[in-house]
């Protein structure tokens, strides 16, 4: 099997990786093909969903952890990395699709979110019971379904089995965090919490961890890497990855739905006590206790455009959205001043240097 693998300085692999999910995916579909038409047609949605769209982001940070601790992209070993890189997108895959059940969230990437597709389905079908319910329901097991192959991916990948063991604690480590960020942002939302710190948390476990942080740390685990260049990517990867779901949140509420692929004002309608909406709450009680009783009672609502327009402007005119720039700007230094720092690769330094900046200056 050919690979065409990137240069030293190159563009990252991302037709490699794209490439690796393909050939696992149609794998499994085969497979689904000898069980019953009802789990391919499943499985089919699966590969579509996946294949569709993303930037890649989490496998190319494995990749350059790798590089940077020594991998060498011309190597024997670059199909197997490159097949345990893989499968964090789909890892990734059943985060946002579980991730837009528990939100009620309507689109992905532009396009239905899975428990919409699954629902539709059933109602082009005519089928027995309600059709929402049956979306609900497909999209979880679905989303079960590419966690469950995300872990084979890594289990097969082909990587040496010092390797393998050294992933696998990471990869665990990596999924228990994720699960409880997931819960850490159910609980704060149910729960009104204000607290910037509460939201901080939410994003360093369930977007820090496993966007950054781990992946840096499976490509480093994968390579052998020095404990202090684990802890330098670790560093760097806390940093951006907050840094990263910073950007969300303001994303979340003034990006372009053309852009964002998810409707405008989002995270406001859908209640989620965000570092930017916690911190406009704090600023507004000291400024202006009637702007922040307004953002209270409309959070979480069927928000009109004039509401909508009205907490854009708490938001930004209370300071909230300059102090969360700042912080961005902040951790982003830090996290680059910990990196050329570290004893990576001067390639993979550069590489992860244009890639923070990419993660945190984004319109999409």
């Amino acid at each position: 099997m050919t690979i065409t693998r990137p240069r030293q300085g190159a563009a990252l692999p991302t037709d490699d990786i794209d490439a690796a999910l393909r050939r696992f995916l149609a794998g499994r579909r085969a497979e689904a093909e000898t069980i019953s038409p009802a789990y391919a047609a499943a499985v089919a949605e699966l590969e579509r969903y996946v294949l569709r769209g993303g930037k890649r982001v989490r496998p190319a940070f494995a990749w350059l952890g790798w590089i940077g601790a020594g991998g060498d992209e011309a190597g024997a070993e670059t199909e197997a990395v490159l097949r345990a890189c893989a499968a964090l997108e789909m890892f990734h895959a059943y985060g946002l699709i579980h991730d837009d059940v528990i939100d009620a969230s309507l689109t992905r990437r532009g396009a239905p979110a899975a428990h919409v597709m699954f629902a539709d389905h059933h109602r082009s079908r005519c089928w027995n019971g309600d059709a929402e319910q049956f979306g609900t329901g497909a999209a979880i097991l679905v989303g079960d379904l590419a966690q469950c192959w995300a872990d084979d991916m890594v289990r097969t990948s082909g990587l040496p089995e010092q390797a393998q063991r050294r992933v696998a604690q990471v990869w665990s480590e990596l999924r228990t965090e994720v699960l409880c960020g997931q819960l850490l942002d159910l609980t704060a939302e149910a729960a009104g919490d204000e607290d910037i710190e509460t939201a901080l948390r939410v994003n360093q476990y369930k977007t820090a961890s496993y966007t950054v942080e781990r992946p840096l740390h499976i490509g480093a685990a994968i390579a052998g890497a020095d404990a202090g260049l684990i802890a330098a990517y670790r560093a760097f990867g806390v940093d951006i990855g907050i840094a990263f779901q910073l950007r969300d949140d303001l994303l979340g509420v003034f990006g372009a739905p053309e852009e964002t692929g998810k409707p405008s004002g989002d995270d406001l309608i859908q209640g989620k006590r965000t570092v930017l909406f916690t911190a406009a709450l704090k600023f507004a009680d000291a400024q202006d206790p009637d702007a922040a009783k307004f953002l209270r009672t409309r959070i979480g609502t069927r928000i009109s455009g004039e509401e909508l327009h009205t907490m854009r402007a708490i938001i930004t005119g209370v300071g909230a959205v300059d102090h969360v720039e700042r912080d961005i700007a902040a951790r982003t230094d830090r996290a680059v001043a910990a990196l050329r720092a570290s004893g990576a690769t001067d390639v993979a330094k550069d590489r992860l240097t244009a890639m923070a900046i990419s993660a945190t200056q984004r319109t999409s």
